[in-house]
């Protein structure tokens, strides 16, 4: 008997594909400006003092003028900039002359996508994570000849950056919510503490979240990356709950890394990145009190590998291809899992790790799925 497969096809003309690919460059190269107009505080600038000439802008930063009308011109044919003050004449030679310098100004849109940190639609740092796989691009085809990998630490600060802040607004809009759906953690409320291990937790948004959604709790912070730790301890500093989080610098790989028993242990969007990730969950459960739980929050993808899987599936293997798997590669041994993990791998290293129970939470949420484990 003849075995048959299904194939697929994109059904994408060669024009249609060649549109895409242009627009795609377009849209690359405006993140680089948005990356730039982050970095520089070009944008806060904006926020806080007000429309200005590029030339004033450029004072109030201390940058060179010629770069800053380029980048503002840019953006204001990006649409990220509104523009006053453009000459009516048909003549476009006056628009050089002294009093006819237009003047650039963040809109509100502007001010919520790309300056305000904690706003439920500051998307603004996805930029500083393209910049920063940006910036090691020349690495990775070595990477994919060899098999070998490209450390976290080598995409820099603009990557490290990015990726606290991506998800920052939801540690602090989101996170109460997740929160509610664990009947384990009601007692939280009714003034009993907690334990709480937050584990990969970056520059540590999600622990100090953690710390204000559960006012009782007592929240640890860990993670491997030195300068994700120095940077958390910075975020702690005058906040409301900074004198019950701490973070320390280990590997959650190591049994001997978290000093529980804890009440309940999260990983927000990092088990993926993990090399060792069953060493990791395996340490958590050591670590979990008897009726402790760990809530796992990873990526929303499809249940099995298809092409037309959707936008988040596409947004998911570009981080993947370029960071995610690298960066775990860099690792060896690596389980080598990559951003693209789905559900029933989850719960294989659940079991591996040796959990009693996984439960898929219902949590909505556009790209996250959440993943209850009990001992």
């Amino acid at each position: 008997m003849t075995e048959t497969t299904t194939g697929t096809t994109t059904g994408t003309t060669t024009e249609e594909l060649a549109q895409r690919l242009v627009g795609a460059t377009t849209g690359a190269l405006e993140l680089f400006a948005v990356h730039l107009g982050r970095e520089l505080g070009l944008y806060s600038c904006l926020a806080e003092q007000g429309p200005a000439t590029a030339e004033e802008l450029a004072t109030r930063t201390g940058l060179d003028a010629r770069y800053v009308r380029e980048w503002a011109e840019q953006q204001a044919v990006a649409g990220m900039l509104d523009v006053t003050g453009l000459p009516e004449g048909p003549d476009p030679a006056v628009a050089g002359q002294p009093g006819h310098a237009p003047a650039f100004g963040l809109p509100v849109a502007g001010r919520r996508v790309l300056v305000d940190a904690e706003d439920p639609w500051h998307v603004g740092p996805l930029a500083d994570l393209v910049a920063g796989i940006g910036g090691v691009l020349d690495r990775l085809p070595a990477a994919y000849r060899s098999g070998s990998g490209v450390p976290f630490e080598a995409y820099g600060e603009a990557l490290r950056r990015g990726q606290a802040g991506i998800n920052r607004p939801a540690f602090v809009h989101d996170l109460p919510d997740w929160l509610a759906t664990l009947p384990e953690l009601h007692a939280a409320t009714e003034g009993d503490a907690l334990r709480v291990a937050d584990v990969a937790c970056g520059e540590g948004w999600s622990t100090l979240g953690l710390a204000a959604a559960l006012p009782t709790a007592r929240v640890d912070g860990f993670d491997l990356d030195h300068a994700s730790v120095e940077a958390a301890r910075g975020h702690a500093v005058g906040s409301p709950v900074a004198d019950r989080v701490a973070f320390h610098l280990v590997d959650a790989a190591d049994p001997s890394a978290l000093t529980g028993p804890y009440d309940l242990v999260t990983v927000f969007e990092a088990l993926h990145d993990m090399a060792r990730p069953v060493e990791a969950l395996a340490a958590i459960r050591g670590a979990l009190a008897p009726d402790g739980v760990l809530l796992v929050a990873d990526e929303r993808v499809a249940d099995r590998f298809k092409p037309d899987a959707g936008d988040v599936e596409r947004l998911m293997y570009g981080w993947s291809v370029t960071h995610c798997l690298p960066a775990a590669l860099a690792t060896r041994p690596s389980a080598a899992l990559g951003t693209v993990l789905r559900s029933d791998r989850v719960g294989e290293l659940a079991v591996e790790a040796g959990f009693g129970s996984i439960e898929v939470l219902p949590i909505e949420h556009d790209f996250f799925r959440f993943y209850l484990l009990r001992p």
